[in-house]
């Protein structure tokens, strides 16, 4: 007898699309990425004090990731930040669908596109104690920089930037 060894079926038919910032699927990520964070750090910032123009081309963009019965398992966006810079924000990836290179994924969709628009870095901030953030984002070139954001604790928050 021969047993298929292949991914969950949730994974199998994944898509990675562009997505209105405001869209229900966005915003349901948005929660959880935002609960995730206050469960582990006592705070974040509010997601929804994002105007949602900020993440439209050409001076954005915002994916989110389905299943093949197209439930949400994970985002991220840029913006720009300053001339030829592009910020990564909101990476999110639902608990149950990591370890399948589903951030690594968003992430490079998310530089090919900041780079097809002329940036030249991306940057962004994650926190001290999410590892496997901080793995993600050295594993693709990112280094550490100084606070590019007023207020923010680098005991808490951690700049990293990449030359693409």
């Amino acid at each position: 007898m021969t047993s298929h060894a292949g991914p969950p079926p949730s994974l199998s038919a994944l898509s990675i699309a562009p997505a209105p910032y405001d869209s229900v699927g966005v915003q349901r990520m948005l929660k959880e990425f935002r609960a995730s964070q206050v469960a582990l750090y006592g705070h974040a910032d509010d997601p929804s004090d994002t105007p949602p123009g900020e993440y439209q081309a050409p001076r954005g963009l915002f994916l989110l990731a389905r299943d093949a019965a197209g439930q949400p398992l994970g985002c991220g966006g840029w913006h720009l930040l300053s001339a030829g810079t592009g910020e990564i924000k909101r990476m999110y990836v639902r608990p149950a669908a990591r370890g399948r290179s589903l951030g690594r994924q968003i992430l490079r969709l998310l530089e090919n596109d900041a780079r097809a628009h002329g940036l030249a870095h991306t940057q962004l901030e994650t926190g001290a104690l999410n590892q496997a953030a901080l793995a993600l984002y050295r594993a693709h070139g990112y280094v550490p920089v100084p606070p590019y954001r007023a207020g923010r604790d680098p005991e808490i928050n951690r700049a990293l930037r990449k030359a693409l």
